[in-house]
């Protein structure tokens, strides 16, 4: 298989590390970047209320930053993200990685100043960001999306 190849290749260079085991493999290659559990459900529940919206819908912001939220409400400006608590290093859940920590470290880093970066364009560029963890319960993640269309 041409991607395994690639994989090899890339882990052999030292470009990131090789999996501890296959299930961990597994389970990193079953992450989604788009449509996964919170996000699809608080769409629903948005939906299930009546409002309408476009999913991961591409951006191009001023300075050329390019952006897909999760959830965009064209008309009223306004991006919603569900971040993952690994991902994107949740305050409460978020933890460091206690192996490949070489690769990890910089790459979670990386993913939170990424995120500064684009809630500061969407911001400058008049758009209202909403960010909500994975973890926050769907009333509460439904009422931060609600509240920012008032």
């Amino acid at each position: 298989m041409a991607g395994s190849d690639a994989r090899d290749k890339a882990h052999a260079e030292g470009l990131y590390p090789a999996p501890a085991s296959e299930g961990r493999s597994r389970n990193m290659r079953a992450n989604r970047r788009t449509d996964t559990k919170p996000e699809v459900t608080l769409r629903k529940e948005l939906h299930r209320l009546g409002y309408r919206y476009r999913k991961d819908l591409p951006l191009v912001l001023d300075g050329g930053v390019r952006v897909r939220p999760d959830i965009v409400f064209t008309a009223r400006k306004i991006a919603v993200f569900v971040d993952g608590c690994f991902w994107h290093v949740c305050p409460e859940h978020g933890r460091q990685p206690t192996s490949n920590e070489w690769y990890w470290t910089p790459k979670l880093r990386r993913n939170m100043d990424r995120d500064e970066l684009v809630t500061g364009a969407l911001r400058e560029a008049g758009w209202n960001v909403v960010r909500i963890w994975e973890h926050v319960p769907l009333p509460e993640a439904v009422a931060a999306v609600t509240d920012a269309m008032s």
